[in-house]
């Protein structure tokens, strides 16, 4: 399978406003200079078109890889119709380009004794920009929080928290809200079932059906 490259390739001549754009599919760099080489040019860069989009291949790995990150290279290669060290290639490209951000182990949390979760919507005194910035700091350190949002509306941070005991989420509200004077007020839904939970991303858009 090949893959593509934006270049720019230059003829020796001029300053950088002479400098050509072109577009090409060739089975890699060393292949790519070779061929510019034959044709007077000189190769000032190449640029992989996955910093900027996601062709099908890409999407389709990444569909796997959120399914489990440990599926062999080759097993991804067989489903997505290209070749094990295309995939291996690819994925190292969005690792690089910030698109897969981690590789981490999803538990259960029961399993680490942390059987309460608990969504906090949080209300701020000052609208002032560095104490909002002050308390997203706080609740980044917070090791029971597993998720912050600063959202729109009457609120300003929704948080999702972990916890062993209820004693533990008393201690963590002394700790980051009753002894915040920023914290205006705070309202707290304890979930009874944990329905779906997840961080997986749909990388295709879903079309309504009738």
């Amino acid at each position: 399978m090949q893959d593509s490259f934006v270049f720019t390739a230059w003829d020796g001549v001029g300053d950088n406003s002479d400098r050509l754009r072109y577009t090409g599919k060739l089975r890699g760099l060393h292949c790519l200079k070779k061929g510019l080489l034959k044709k007077g040019l000189l190769m000032i860069d190449a640029v992989d078109p996955y910093a900027k989009d996601l062709d099908h291949f890409d999407l389709a790995i990444l569909d796997i890889l959120q399914r489990d990150n440990k599926t062999p290279q080759r097993a991804i290669a067989e489903a997505v119709g290209l070749s094990a060290p295309a995939v291996q290639r690819r994925i190292k490209r969005m690792e690089d380009h910030g698109t897969i951000v981690a590789n981490t182990a999803v538990i259960d949390p029961s399993r680490v004794r942390r059987e309460i979760t608990v969504i906090v919507e949080v209300e701020m005194d000052s609208e002032r920009s560095h104490m909002h910035d002050q308390a997203k700091r706080v609740f980044l350190e917070a090791p029971e929080v597993q998720q912050c949002y600063y959202v729109t509306g009457d609120i300003d941070f929704i948080l999702i928290v972990t916890v062993c005991t209820m004693v533990d989420y008393e201690a963590m509200t002394k700790r980051l809200f009753f002894g915040n004077n920023n914290v205006k007020r705070f309202r707290s839904y304890v979930t009874m079932n944990r329905v779906k939970v997840g961080l997986s991303v749909p990388t295709r858009r879903e079309t309504a059906t009738r």
